[in-house]
């Protein structure tokens, strides 16, 4: 009996022992710490552009709404959609 309960305890320090060491040296563990928080900072960067993005594009179709349209704006979508311009326009072409 003792020798079996030598053999558990053993086992169960073994096991325990694996998981302490893949818990602090593992993907997630202790070391890799600087690299999460550099990643984080780099996807919070990339969010508040995203999101910069988002509050331009939403300001842009309040102003084209029916019961906001904002002339200038809609005259200039109108003018590069269609390509038109004014006879008292000037023109000035631009190669890519």
């Amino acid at each position: 009996m003792r020798r079996f309960d030598f053999i558990v305890t053993c086992v169960c320090c073994a096991l325990l022992g694996y998981f302490a060491w893949h818990a602090w040296m593992g993907p997630r563990g202790f070391p890799h710490k600087e690299e999460r928080a550099a990643r984080a900072a780099e996807l919070a960067g990339r969010y508040a552009d995203i999101h910069a993005e988002r509050v331009r594009l939403e300001d842009k179709v309040v102003l084209l709404r029916p019961e906001s349209i904002d002339p200038d704006l809609l005259d200039e979508l109108a003018r590069g959609t269609l390509e038109l311009a004014k006879p008292s326009d000037v023109v000035a072409f631009t190669t890519r």
